[in-house]
């Protein structure tokens, strides 16, 4: 949808709003359906992560669980593997979610979206920033977007390196 509200999107499909809104709600649910996984979140603020996981589950993908600190990430991973990551920067015992993230790449490779106040401490020009990345205070239409693009393009990646 990008830029078009609702009610261009009713007008191009020739639709009225609701039926639009509906033909939305289809087309991320029939999405969402192909890219099913298993989400890590690394957030301390509790009503923050509350929100992320409400997010994640609503879009029907599997909780692994919410660390607040890098070492509780490590520990999560022990047990499951993530499909996706969502992390913030600043930890609740001030390690950064950056290299909590750095750790899991170790093993792993996964997508991983950053949420985060501080978007300035991951875009310095170096390399390698971070392919996706939410400013806090965020929108709940754009990390459900965002969450559907990674996992797509991820897929997408799998596919052609298989």
């Amino acid at each position: 949808m990008e830029d078009f509200g609702i009610a261009d999107v009713a007008h191009i499909l020739d639709v009225d709003e609701a039926a639009a809104r509906d033909l939305l709600d289809e087309a991320a649910r029939q999405i969402n359906e192909q890219v099913v996984t298993d989400v890590l979140i690394i957030e301390d603020e509790p009503l923050i992560a509350m929100d992320l996981s409400d997010i994640v589950t609503a879009l029907e993908h599997r909780l692994i669980g919410v660390a607040r600190t890098r070492s509780e990430a490590a520990r999560l991973i022990q047990s499951r593997r993530p499909g996706l990551v969502l992390a913030d920067i600043q930890l609740a015992d001030g390690s950064s979610g950056l290299d909590a993230v750095n750790d899991l790449l170790g093993a792993l490779s996964v997508p991983v979206i950053f949420i985060t106040a501080f978007p300035e401490r991951l875009l310095t020009g170096e390399r390698p920033e971070p392919t996706y990345l939410i400013a806090k205070p965020f929108q709940e239409t754009t990390l459900k977007a965002v969450i559907s693009q990674a996992l797509f393009f991820e897929r997408q990646a799998m596919r052609r390196a298989g």
